[in-house]
């Protein structure tokens, strides 16, 4: 089955835990969407209220969800210890975001926790491959539409990175973000994703648990 991670666009900590709320009985990930005003235009949690709150106030979650933190922002470096004692288990970074991308996942693996790399729709899938020829990367992330935004429409020519990734390495895992639906899901399948972040078809429906089973199609 395809496994679907609901992607959380919150401005507050309370917007936050309310949308783990209502995808929890569904799901068993879901994916933060961590915007700094600086890497992208937009701005969430913890960024939206500086001072008043930070990564670690995740602990206080009570929730049996396992959480990824897609951090959107400029130079994770700088934040990625206060991301490793959040309590996530998966780190997302941008391959665009950094000039030290090798000792963040290194520092993120030797923590335990899985790392993974993400890339922009201008951004060539070659760019990873010396990760995955050198790192025990389990997964990437291919941003289907420009980072920041939901609600924005699929950009078709992704497709063909996804892929060009699955050729390239037949075991990794290929999460796609932005713009995904049951249409646009079926084609990032079929091109060789295995998970989809998920933000407005799920969060804007009527029927959430409907919406992620609908998803969850086979491959």
């Amino acid at each position: 089955m395809t496994q679907v991670i609901p992607a959380i666009i919150a401005k507050d900590f309370e917007e936050l835990k309310d949308k783990i709320k209502q995808v929890e009985p569904f799901v068993e990930w879901a994916q933060l969407d961590v915007m700094d005003g600086k890497f992208v235009d937009n701005i969430t949690w913890p960024y939206a209220e500086t001072g008043k709150n930070n990564p670690s106030d995740l602990k206080k979650l009570k929730t049996n969800l396992k959480l990824e933190a897609h951090l959107m922002v400029e130079k994770p470096e700088d934040v990625i210890d206060d991301w490793i004692k959040s309590g996530v288990k998966r780190i997302i970074i941008h391959y665009e975001a950094t000039k030290k991308l090798d000792k963040i996942i290194k520092k993120i693996q030797d923590a335990g926790l899985e790392a993974s790399i993400a890339i922009n729709p201008e951004t060539s899938a070659n760019e990873l491959s010396p990760f995955l020829n050198v790192s025990s990367i389990l997964s990437v992330l291919i941003m289907t539409v420009r980072p920041g935004r939901g609600g924005q429409e699929f950009i078709e020519a992704t497709l063909g990175k996804i892929r060009a990734l699955r050729e390239r390495d037949e075991n990794v895992k290929i999460e796609v973000d932005g713009g995904i639906n049951l249409e646009t899901a079926q084609k990032v399948v079929r091109a060789g994703a295995d998970i989809l972040a998920v933000g407005s078809a799920i969060f804007k429906s009527e029927d959430i648990k409907k919406s992620i089973e609908e998803l969850e199609f086979k491959k």
